[in-house]
């Protein structure tokens, strides 16, 4: 699926939460790729923008375009083997929120449905329990009315798209999401209601334990009105 109108915010031009001499973590916003694309009108990303004031900065991770939150960003060669080692052997944790479709029934729940690429209709995912590769999300219903729900939503795995694809799966699409939402949940949000609030892993050099969090820029829209999300896990 090709990138539409790609034209992301350069205001602020990058939002560094945390810096020191080995990491940046930053929060990006929605809209903006992590890394450049193929094509010259999307070299515009997170990246480029990044090393121009760090030039030695590299992704150790990916966020998709849509989805806003933390990232982490190594300043030398060696934490980012050391961070990227991590994030393999699953000794980071992420936490989400997002807004889905329709009224959650369950407090909580985890969904392990197995991804693979949908090859004609890439970049988008699917569930192929032949042919997949393991994934598995925890999810945490925080708020919710007749017409859509909060969650927290816990990855154990990283599969590309797979807290977008394992709420479809289970009947509750992400709000606004463009690639796998239906029509009702498309127009429910001007962007997809998924961001990454908290991030925590050890540092590379250090090793001590590093926990970041960052405010969540949409609000959940009840029957009674707007609420602010401050989601600190109570």
């Amino acid at each position: 699926m090709a990138i539409l109108n790609y034209a992301p915010s350069r205001y602020p031009y990058f939002d560094i939460v945390y810096q020191d001499e080995n990491i940046l973590v930053l929060n990006k916003p929605s809209g903006l790729l992590t890394v450049p694309g193929k094509a010259l009108e999307h070299k515009d990303s997170l990246q480029l923008r990044v090393q121009r004031a760090f030039p030695t900065a590299t992704i150790v991770h990916r966020l998709d375009m849509a989805t806003s939150g933390l990232i982490v960003l190594a300043l030398d060669m060696d934490s980012h083997r050391r961070i990227s080692k991590a994030f393999e052997l699953r000794q980071t944790a992420k936490s989400y929120v997002a807004r889905v479709f329709g009224k959650l029934s369950e407090e909580q729940g985890s969904i392990d449905l197995p991804l693979i690429c949908d090859w004609p209709n890439r970049p988008k995912q699917m569930v192929d329990h032949e042919r997949g590769k393991k994934a598995l999300t925890h999810w945490k219903r925080l708020a919710c009315d007749d017409q859509e729900s909060l969650v927290e939503l816990t990855p154990v795995t990283g599969r590309s798209h797979q807290l977008r694809v394992h709420m479809l799966s289970i009947g509750h699409p992400i709000l606004g999401d463009r690639l796998y939402a239906h029509e009702q949940a498309l127009q429910a949000a001007n962007r997809l209601q998924l961001h990454a609030k908290t991030l925590k892993f050890n540092h590379p050099l250090s090793d001590e334990p590093m926990a970041f969090e960052c405010p969540v820029p949409f609000s959940f829209k009840s029957s009674r009105g707007l609420t602010d999300i401050d989601h600190s896990g109570n």
